[in-house]
């Protein structure tokens, strides 16, 4: 790839390789002890000295692996592959993701199309996930793992890579399965002893940090590149350079796909550098000037509409400030904080002003999160949330389920204005100094003055429902009021017109706003029927009652244009390694949005045995 070709190397690299590792007389690999025999020592030793012979295409190929080889190992461990096997990839492709032999075997681990779909791998016009150096990874453990399940020897299992396992079983019927300890001789098939000079020359090579870092990066749902790009701040071209797997520019959601982003990649120019020096001269690092310095590539996310990047494993403020390319000061004040502020790992930062609010009305604590974890979580102002919430500079002590206003104030008291009802029948509304205009200013309050309330006087009944009104309250000069019906839920008049009510035990994770949501009701009506405190936590098995809204009789005085609401049916999902947002939405039979509303999900990720709310329509 053409980033290795630009890769700084220092000349002390260079130089370390112009003498050749020797081969040793005794090998570990895979758990087993190899002895060298001496002819199979020269002919290793010859394979060591060429790899090792060009010092500039040996370190190219030692910084490829230096950037891939953390991937490969972390899928290795998962699968339970020995370590071992990753010098086989440069062997096979010396790590060039669109590497094509004679024998149209294709990517970073050689695979033809048919065992490459038999390892679960994709191959069409649209996606070779030969070239995805997770999947073809993945695809080489299992096709080593299911050989070795013969032999019981992986120096076998090696050597199926290249002649398949019937071959292997022809070539060596049942000697040393299960063996341990083995000699490697002249007889030792070429294919294994060719694999050892590989290990031999690259393993001392790759100490030290790459120039260039990967991350994984999986979206979830269906994206062209380009959406990627822009969501990462990368070019589509580089981003296609990494990922040579994606053939038509999308990417599809059929499955799990994990894209590869580079990180901090230099500018220098690898021809321009001298590869070697000579033997036993004492050798100083080449700096290469760079005609352009180009902007680090930092991925990052949109929360709440503004950029925030991941802060890395003990990472300084000073160093995500240059790493972002923004002024400490303006990264300080974006994330509320202060210059000696430690940053947390994989906690997100904000490289721009957060918002005034969010896109969710509440939040419930987690165990350990605080008011600022939560501003980071949704990407609103500290300020605007102890505003609404109202809490002074010096937060008080806050509780694990309690909820978080987050896009309008919390009322000061935790009961509404209810719909009173006079001796005629009337209803008589009380309107207290202070109510919410939920389309004014970042949810701020609108103060009227207090308003004489006169009972309203019953009408006829009228042959077509009369709806009421759920429209928010508007600010209305008190001397044009005489009489005024207050902008109260539907269910407040069910309260006293006549209704059903239920009973909700609460489950593990729910809070006050998905109950609501359930059951088409708000949380200050639940608040209300069961006298709760907006900040103070709701406990798993804790019964709430809900009034939801039945029909009443066309030929009552007054009548309400609803439908009855039952109670839904809710299950959980735990979570497995292969599920997506998609899938289990897919599964279900629901959007993936919903399944993010009743999960409280601000992102598509999801964990190995997470649960899932479900609820079933």
């Amino acid at each position: 790839m053409r980033f290795f070709a630009v890769a700084l190397i220092f000349f002390g690299v260079a130089a370390s390789y112009a003498q050749a590792p020797e081969v040793p007389h005794k090998m570990q690999f895979a758990g087993m002890t190899l002895t060298i025999r001496d002819d199979a020592r020269r002919e290793i030793q010859a394979d060591v000295d060429a790899l090792t012979r060009s010092p500039k295409h040996f370190n190219i190929k030692a910084e490829r692996a230096k950037t891939y080889f953390p991937t490969i190992e972390k899928i290795f461990a998962e699968e339970n592959l020995p370590d071992d096997f990753k010098y086989l990839v440069l062997q096979e492709s010396a790590l060039i993701p669109d590497a094509v032999s004679v024998s149209d075997a294709v990517g970073f681990w050689q695979f033809k199309d048919f065992t490459a779909m038999e390892m679960g791998m994709r191959v069409d016009k649209e996606i070779d996930e030969r070239k995805n150096l997770v999947s073809a990874s993945r695809g080489a453990a299992r096709y080593l793992k299911k050989n070795n399940t013969l032999f019981d020897n992986w120096l076998y299992a090696l050597q199926s890579y290249q002649m398949g396992a019937g071959g292997v079983q022809r070539s060596v019927g049942e000697k040393n399965y299960g063996a341990k300890n083995m000699d490697i001789t002249k007889e030792t098939y070429w294919y294994v002893k060719k694999f050892l000079a590989h290990k031999v020359a690259f393993e001392g090579a790759l100490k030290g940090e790459p120039l260039v870092k990967v991350m994984d990066y999986q979206p979830g749902v269906a994206l062209s590149t380009r959406e990627v790009a822009e969501q990462l701040s990368i070019e589509e071209a580089k981003l296609l350079e990494y990922n040579k797997w994606i053939l038509k520019g999308n990417i599809p959601n059929d499955k799990k796909y994990v894209l590869l982003i580079p990180i901090g990649e230099t500018g220098a120019d690898v021809s321009k550098l001298i590869a070697a020096s000579p033997k036993n001269q004492e050798t100083k690092p080449v700096v290469v000037a760079t005609t352009k310095q180009e902007k680090p590539l930092v991925p990052r996310i949109f929360i709440n509409g503004v950029p925030a990047v991941k802060a890395l494993q003990g990472e300084k403020l000073a160093a995500l400030a240059a790493r972002t390319q923004v002024k400490l000061s303006d990264l300080i004040r974006f994330n509320d904080i202060t210059s000696d502020h430690q940053l947390i790992a994989n906690q997100y930062y904000f490289i721009a002003r957060k918002k005034g609010k969010g896109e969710k009305p509440f939040h419930q604590l987690a165990k350990n999160e605080d008011l600022w974890l939560v501003s980071q979580l949704y990407g609103i102002q500290l300020k605007k949330l102890r505003k609404f919430n109202r809490m002074q500079q010096e937060e008080k002590s806050l509780q694990a389920g309690t909820t978080v206003w987050l896009n309008a104030k919390m009322p000061r008291s935790n009961s509404t204005s209810p719909v009173m009802m006079a001796d005629n029948g009337s209803a008589v509304v009380q309107i207290s100094e202070e109510t919410f205009d939920w389309q004014g200013n970042e949810g701020e309050p609108v103060k009227t003055e207090p308003v004489k309330m006169e009972p309203v006087k019953n009408e006829p009944a009228k042959s077509e429902p009369v709806k009421v009104s759920e429209a928010p309250v508007q600010k209305v000069p008190a001397d044009t009021i005489k009489a005024v019906v207050a902008p109260v839920s539907v269910i407040d008049l069910i309260e006293k017109i006549g209704g059903t009510e239920k009973k909700h035990i609460v489950q593990q994770g729910e809070t006050l706003y998905t109950i609501a949501k359930i059951y088409a009701v708000s949380v200050s009506d639940i608040s209300r029927w069961n006298s709760l405190n907006l900040q103070q936590p709701i406990s798993p098995g804790l019964s709430l009652k809900i009034l939801v809204s039945e029909p009443v009789a066309k030929n009552e005085t007054t009548v309400l244009a609803t439908e009855t609401t039952t109670t839904p049916s809710v299950s959980y999902y735990d979570v497995k390694s292969s599920d997506t947002l998609y899938s289990v939405a897919r599964q279900y039979g629901v959007t993936i949005k919903e399944l993010m509303d009743w999960n409280q999900k601000t992102d598509f990720t999801l964990s190995v045995g997470e649960r899932l709310r479900i609820v079933q329509k």
